[in-house]
């Protein structure tokens, strides 16, 4: 029986003795470069460094090892004849294992004190080049330290379906260079060069039959809040628009948390209905049973078929809310997002054909201004696509470019607070009312802001709000003050809004002449057109 060898060179040593024990348990003999050729000595494994094979030590201060033809033809000679006389003449092993970690680029980056010098020494060069030649000889490549059970597990197995097995480490493995690589381009190239990479993490309908399914693909960002880490636990299959909600229920509930945690120090509990990616209701406070029955009488029509995420646990006593409060009929929804659900709030809510989703990730429950996603966001566009830093900004009450003309009591403050966070994390332009903690009309994506305000008042109204005593808070300046006088007119007490247009001091005087407190935060820090 020939020997198998296995080429174990790995940055981050932990597990790697246990691993190599296993390995030569199967029958494998161990060829390791420098530093784990120590670790594992020193463990009294049997191992041979690498050196022995490619005649000499590591060179040019390490920085290089396995960069031999001796290591890479162990790793691309193919089992044919040729190939194999070929090898035996030059008496060298045939590699059929290898595993690999690469050396820290992204972590070397993201230091505070790195420099261009110290990304390039922490830029691996030997690793990518090990895993594509393994990857291009079909060897069992490992680039991940999770791999190494499952392929132990499947060499005990008798290598089952082995083709497809190696093919798949194989892509896995050229995925990891290629991420890799992208991170290297991206730091030297300095805004030259961009890209996202992902791992599929499943699929799903599409929204319109002629376009099949979706894929889901995830950057491994860490991020607890990340999609891939709301799991299905209950219903039918997550549709296109469902993670398209999904991801902007984020949106609004973390700047929700993030203004309160600013401006009170606390977040209160919450529930936001969406459709179609805007809010239709939603609400805040300290009684779950206060916040689900304003959120769902916000704009019952609209959440007909909506999504729902709150910041606490559904029980059947929500769920009975949840159903049928302010109804009369049992209310229907796509989805309901929650930090966890008792099994029987799961068996009342459930619909026909499971077509309600039950979604859970218990990081709802602790949202805080931290929770606010900072990664960048990028937006295709015929032939390429658009990037910038996401929109982060969460209003501080006591923010010091905030001008206050009159003082709101504290309640009136925070609803204005509540709807700055609601109205700017929807499609902008956007007027947003809300009395006694509930949203009461949100008009998004008006081209023109007094028609905002006209639209906000009607949506009140057909739900059977009384708009007297609400406050409003705006995306954005008004660019004549006909949009206060409409939102005055139906009551409104209070205010929020950015400062920036020429009329200011005009709407700042109508205010003043008729009792409306007014804040303002000058456009260029607190403009919200996140959903444009």
């Amino acid at each position: 029986m020939k020997t198998r060898w296995a080429l174990l060179s790995v940055y981050e040593k932990e597990g790697i003795v246990e691993f190599a024990k296993q390995l030569i348990a199967l029958g494998f003999s161990i060829l390791a470069s420098g530093g784990t050729a120590k670790t594992l000595i020193a463990a009294d494994v049997l191992v041979k460094d690498v050196s022995e094979l490619v005649g000499g030590k590591a060179i040019l201060g390490h920085r290089v090892v396995t960069l031999s033809r001796e290591v890479h033809a162990g790793l691309l000679a193919r089992y044919i004849d040729v190939d194999l006389k070929e090898m035996e003449a030059l008496g060298l092993p045939y590699t059929d294992l290898v595993c690999v970690d690469l050396y820290p680029l992204q972590a070397e980056i993201d230091k505070p004190d790195s420099t261009p010098a110290s990304v390039i020494e922490m830029t691996d060069i030997g690793g990518p080049t090990m895993i594509r030649s393994a990857a291009k000889g079909r060897r069992i490549v490992i680039c991940d330290p999770a791999d190494r059970t499952p392929v132990i597990d499947w060499l005990k197995n008798g290598e089952p379906d082995k083709e497809t097995y190696l093919n798949n480490l194989a892509a896995k493995g050229e995925f990891v260079i290629a991420k890799y690589c992208l991170v290297s381009a991206m730091y030297h190239g300095q805004g030259e060069y961009d890209g996202a990479i992902g791992r599929s993490v499943g699929t799903g309908k599409a929204e319109n039959g002629q376009q099949g399914k979706f894929n889901h693909y995830s950057t491994d960002s860490g991020d607890p809040l990340a999609l891939e880490n709301f799991k299905l636990i209950a219903g039918m299959e997550t549709s296109y628009n469902n993670m398209c909600d999904l991801d902007r229920l984020l949106q609004t509930a973390t700047h929700v948390a993030a203004t309160f945690a600013l401006s009170v120090g606390q977040v209160p509990k919450f529930a936001i209905g969406v459709k179609h990616g805007n809010a239709c209701g939603a609400a805040w406070g300290q009684y779950r049973q206060d916040v689900i029955q304003k959120m769902v009488t916000g704009d019952s029509l609209a959440l007909f078929g909506g999504l729902v995420m709150v910041n606490f646990t559904i029980d059947a006593k929500i769920a009975e809310l949840l159903l049928t409060y302010g109804s009369e009929q049992r209310r229907l929804l796509d989805g309901i997002i929650a930090p966890e659900f008792s099994e029987d709030a799961i068996e009342m809510l459930r619909r026909k054909g499971d077509k309600c989703r039950f979604i859970v990730n218990p990081s709802l429950e602790h949202l805080k201004e931290s929770s606010l996603d900072r990664s960048l966001r990028r937006r295709t566009v015929r032939g390429g696509y658009l990037r910038q830093t996401n929109y982060t900004f969460a209003l501080d009450i006591n923010h010091p470019g905030l001008i206050k003309y009159g003082l709101a009591s504290i309640d009136q403050e925070c609803d204005m607070l509540f709807a700055k966070a609601v109205g700017d994390t929807t499609n902008s332009n956007t007027i947003t009312l809300v009395k006694n903690h509930q949203v009461i009309g949100n008009a998004v994506g008006q081209q023109a802001r007094v028609r905002g305000c006209n639209l906000a008042v009607n949506l009140a109204g057909y739900s059977d709000h009384e708009t007297e005593g609400a406050v409003a808070a705006s995306d954005s300046f008004f660019p004549f003050y006909d949009g206060i006088e409409v939102l005055h007119h139906a009551g409104v007490k209070a205010i929020l809004t950015t400062s920036g247009s020429v009329n200011d001091k005009l709407s700042i005087e109508y205010c003043q002449k008729n009792g409306i407190f007014l804040y303002m935060i000058p456009d260029s820090i607190g403009r919200g057109f996140f959903g444009h």
